[in-house]
């Protein structure tokens, strides 16, 4: 008997390449620019605008511009944060808080160098700054300035009524007039009155302006 041939062996089959089990780098910058696009709606609604550093709104929309230059929801986004600023600057001027109105400014200035809003403020500050030293001047002789501490200012504290106490003492014994200069009209209205109160039947003469920082300018009467 002859040998039997061997059947040839069965053809090899193509390996598939593994399929990838995750998400593509693509799918997970995508997610990124979302997650702090979200984030920085999140801290622009409760008002942290550039603070708190790494967690406030302008922050978030830098880490998706890095993600996604060009990205124009974090380009509206930026622009918003510097109408918010501005429009605090001028609610503060209309204040007269002016200190505050420079700063908010300088932080619009950091974001948007240069942008026409914050230069149109700040030269209604410069003419309002002018306008109030032109108001609150103090004439004569023996004119004299008190400065009043604005944290117990603002918290109306026992130790500023009776400061107020001493200086309308003060005045009434010297026959003094007086011009406060407040940062609200009821900060200076709240002044004056504890004035008063202080010299029960003797009239306090003077005036309010509005102005910052705080502060009592006491004139001899002419």
């Amino acid at each position: 008997m002859g040998c039997a041939t061997p059947a040839p062996p069965p053809p090899a089959l193509p390996v598939e390449p593994p399929q990838p089990t995750g998400p593509s780098p693509e799918e997970i910058r995508q997610r990124a620019v979302q997650h702090f696009l979200a984030r920085a709606e999140v801290a622009q609604r409760e008002g942290f605008i550039t603070m708190p550093a790494g967690a406030s709104a302008y922050d978030f929309y830098l880490q998706v511009q890095q993600l996604d230059p060009g990205n124009i929801q974090a380009t509206a986004g930026i622009q918003t944060l510097v109408m918010q600023l501005v429009e605090q600057a001028r609610d503060a001027l209309r204040q007269r808080a002016f200190g505050r109105v420079n700063s908010l400014l300088n932080t619009a200035d950091e974001i948007a160098p240069g942008n026409p809003l914050s230069k149109e403020v700040r030269s209604q500050l410069r003419r309002e700054q002018q306008r109030a030293r032109q108001d609150v001047t103090p004439g004569g002789p023996g004119a004299q300035t008190v400065a009043l501490p604005e944290r117990d200012l603002s918290a109306r504290s026992d130790t500023m009524v009776q400061m107020l106490g001493s200086i309308a003492r003060r005045i009434r014994e010297h026959g003094l007039r007086v011009v406060i200069v407040a940062r609200t009209d009821a900060e200076g209205r709240w002044v004056y009155s504890q004035l008063r109160q202080a010299v029960p039947g003797y009239r306090v003469r003077g005036d309010i302006k509005l102005g910052n920082p705080p502060r009592l300018l006491l004139q001899k009467n002419p």
